[in-house]
Parts: structure tokens; C-alpha cells; sequence
């Protein structure tokens, strides 16, 4: 049977890697693979997903309004699929989320999702939101602070590597507007009330991605 499987982390664990290195183990095999983004991340183009690494891929880009089962349905008539994978899932909406699950529960396949867990100020995302509580799976993909302890949480910085407390939730960027930090150093930023305790992070000197 297939499942949904959310694959999560900080920035810098190599998701975008493991999501084209599934594509290709598929592909490989002679089995089609359909890949999506969030159009509003074009980061490295339009309706395409990169790895630091320099793996790339083609990939459909999709609004927050469009409906993926109808999206995933289509293509799977054109070509039968064999997975869907999804890049910056964490961008999702709710009923995004429940379309993935029917993509798994009514056409039979799998789906990973990759995305991250919380946002710079330690909350969920929405997309993360229901998929830690509807996937079938869920795989913790790790990266480490510079501390040198486990990375779990995502500092936003400004140009001087200060970091920001404030601000939209939804905001595009790579290394050199986040860090993945430990919770230790996430608890630097914000005390107890949520008030700003100044705090200097130090960007990563080599990103791992």
C-alpha cells in the first residue's frame, strides 16, 4: 500500500538532495516520478527544485489555490506515476495536505513530502502543521548546529548575521537569510515572554546541503 511520508528538518540537512536522489532511484528503474514546488519559491527558477550540492530538476510549480489530486490525477493519466514527490512542503495549505493524502488513499501513490518543521520564530508551518499529524511516516532528516550539537531549529538573520524576531512567516531565502541552530541557541533569541535577548549568530562557514 502506499504511504505519505514527511520528511523534515532545519535548512541545510540536504532535503532537495534526497528528494532528487529519490526522483532518480525511480527513474532509474523505468518507473515515472512527478515532482512539485511552490511556485512561490523561485529561488533558482520557476518550476524547479536545486540542491546546493548541484543536482537540479524540472519540477511542476503549483499555487496555494490549485488542487494537487486533480494536478497529480491528470498526469497520472497522461503517464502512469509511481511516486509524487513534493519540495517546500511546509508551504502548503491544509487542504493541500488532505489532497496528498488522497492522492495515496484513492490512486494508490506514495507520496514524500519534504519541507521544514517550524519557522523562524519556532512555530509550525501549516503544511507541516498536517503533516506531522496525517502522515502515514515521519522522517527526521539532520543537520548540526554550529555549537556542533543536533540542529533542530531555523534562526532568520539579517545582513550583519543579527538575528530577526519579527516579521511575515513566509519569507524565500537560503543561507544567507537563515541558520539552523539547536534549541539551546534558538533559546538565545527569545526569553521566556517572547521578548528579543540580544544575540549575535554566526552564519555557517560551509553550508551542507
Amino acid at each position: 500500500m502506499a504511504k505519505l511520508y514527511f520528511y523534515y528538518s532545519a535548512m541545510n540537512a540536504g532535503k532537495s538532495t534526497h528528494l532528487l536522489q529519490s526522483s532518480y532511484n525511480y527513474r532509474e528503474r523505468g518507473m515515472e516520478t512527478l515532482i512539485l514546488t511552490p511556485a512561490l519559491d523561485d529561488r533558482y527558477g520557476a518550476g524547479r527544485v536545486s540542491s546546493r550540492i548541484g543536482l537540479s530538476s524540472t519540477a511542476i510549480a503549483f499555487e496555494a489555490e490549485d488542487d494537487l489530486f486533480e494536478m497529480v490525477q491528470e498526469a497520472h493519466a497522461e503517464q502512469p506515476l509511481s511516486c509524487v514527490l513534493v519540495d517546500e512542503s511546509q508551504f502548503l495549505s491544509r487542504d493541500q495536505v488532505y489532497q496528498l493524502t488522497e492522492i495515496v488513499d484513492q490512486i494508490n501513490i506514495p507520496v514524500l513530502a519534504y519541507g521544514l518543521r517550524t519557522d523562524f520564530r519556532g512555530e509550525l508551518f501549516e503544511g507541516s502543521q498536517y503533516l506531522l499529524a496525517w502522515a502515514d511516516e515521519l522522517k527526521e532528516l539532520k543537520t548540526i548546529c554550529h555549537t556542533g550539537s543536533k540542529a533542530t531549529m531555523v534562526v532568520r538573520v539579517d545582513d550583519q548575521g543579527r538575528a530577526v524576531t519579527a516579521g511575515n512567516q513566509i519569507e524565500v531565502g537560503g543561507n544567507e537569510r537563515y541558520v539552523s541552530v539547536s534549541r539551546k541557541e534558538f533559546k538565545r533569541v527569545f526569553d521566556d515572554s517572547g521578548d528579543v535577548e540580544p544575540a549575535q549568530i554566526p552564519l555557517p562557514l560551509k553550508p551542507m546541503d
